[in-house]
């Protein structure tokens, strides 16, 4: 079963600027409102392998999920995926050079490789109301990465 969703950002500043922005993985509690806290899990520069804990509080509830990026393409792509309760979770972010800028888009997908009969039916009647919930706070992320990479 899986839910995917896509959304751009047009950020008025140049792609290394917004890519400055997204690898900045333990400033980004300062830079996005909906993180709570980040414990980095490795050292070094962003890239491939790079593992972190991130809290977020969404619905009311705190959630700790460990995150790592699968591929990074400075300063044009990077994907980072997570898995918790039995879901894989995927967000690309492509940067695209437009009229001066950079468009920024995300794509996320939630797959639940092989669900329960209960999963199954807690998705069918859930699922969407969660991506709505996702998508709006994936939507706020995307605003607070703007604005981060034009202030820069």
């Amino acid at each position: 079963m899986d839910h995917k969703t896509s959304l751009t950002q047009h950020v008025n500043a140049p792609a290394e600027k917004v890519w400055a922005v997204i690898s900045d993985i333990p400033g980004s509690a300062a830079t996005l409102s909906g993180i709570d806290s980040i414990q980095m899990l490795s050292d070094g520069p962003y890239g491939e392998g790079t593992r972190w804990k991130e809290t977020r509080t969404m619905m009311g509830r705190s959630e700790t999920v460990e995150m790592w990026v699968s591929q990074a393409e400075p300063p044009r792509s990077t994907t980072v995926k997570a898995r918790q309760g039995g879901a894989d979770y995927t967000s690309r972010f492509t940067l695209a050079e437009r009229d001066g800028g950079t468009d920024l888009t995300l794509t996320f997908g939630a797959d639940v490789p092989s669900p329960a009969l209960m999963g199954k039916v807690a998705m069918a009647l859930f699922g969407k109301l969660g991506m709505r919930i996702t998508r709006k706070a994936l939507a706020k992320d995307l605003a607070e990465i703007a604005a981060k990479a034009e202030s820069r």
